[in-house]
């Protein structure tokens, strides 16, 4: 018999739970996890985007792939989105918490409690609260696993992200634990993402010109990166090819070496 190196990676059986997959590094994620055969359900703030994404990645993989909408800061729809995710395709093996989102805070002495509560709420809770729902199913899948979207500014200083770096750092922090709570149980990583030059750096209140400078930043790959960049890892990650892998914070970020997410 021929060997296929390939074979780990793929994830036949697997039913995958993709938060903030509507768009961007979600949808590459979403979009390779069906590519290896499982089947998706991506939830999103946007529930008619996620639908549509979802039919987009079914046509071109032919896997089962679902869109709902979901707001993550709000337990009743965290259980509601993953009663539906069970109930659609018989059980739950792969959660991948990918929502988050941060703004510009230039004085990080004048950001409210309000502005950091939300931000934690958004960024670290909902992971949690998500992984509290999906927890019992994931403990009767083979080969379950937790995967994280964090951030370059949660291991780098960064003080004009000083809400939403707080937020990633304990991010990673509470992840960790997890994985060690879970054990042999379920695996947990988080990737740590840095410079991929998205519609949401805008949102955050990034200009035009700090975007520009973000797309040729000072790391050792000397480029951002892409999606696609990101979703290889945690396709590694969630697959039994990383069924070795567990409590790791894996940066996947071109070799960083700034120390500060907005061009000076």
């Amino acid at each position: 018999m021929k060997f296929d190196p390939f074979a780990q990676f793929r994830m036949n059986d697997h039913v995958a739970l993709v938060t903030g997959g509507a768009q961007n590094i979600g949808e590459a994620i979403a979009m390779t996890f069906a590519g290896a055969g499982a089947k998706v359900m991506i939830a999103d703030l946007n529930g008619r985007k996620a639908e549509e994404t979802a039919r987009r990645i079914a046509s071109v993989t032919g896997q089962s792939v679902s869109g709902m909408q979901c707001d993550v800061t709000d337990e009743v729809q965290i259980k509601a989105c993953v009663a539906k995710t069970v109930d659609q395709f018989g059980g739950l093996s792969t959660l991948v918490n990918n929502v988050g989102w941060g703004e510009v805070n230039p004085d990080p002495l004048a950001v409210s409690n309000e502005q950091m509560i939300a931000s934690y709420k958004l960024n670290t809770l909902s992971a949690l609260r998500m992984v509290e729902a999906a927890a019992p199913y994931l403990k009767q899948a083979k080969n379950a696993t937790i995967t994280n979207s964090g951030s370059m500014v949660g291991i780098l200083p960064a003080f004009d992200f000083i809400a939403y770096s707080s937020a990633k750092a304990a991010l990673n922090h509470m992840m960790t634990g997890l994985a060690h709570a879970f054990a042999k149980e379920i695996r947990v990583n988080t990737v740590v993402i840095g410079t991929v030059v998205t519609e949401g750096y805008a949102s955050a209140g990034l200009d035009a010109e700090a975007q520009e400078a973000l797309m040729h930043p000072n790391n050792l790959a000397g480029r951002s990166g892409t999606p696609q960049d990101v979703a290889n890892a945690f396709l590694w990650l969630a697959s039994p090819a990383g069924g070795w892998v567990s409590g790791q914070i894996l940066q996947v970020a071109g070799g960083p070496k700034r120390v500060r997410l907005v061009p000076e």
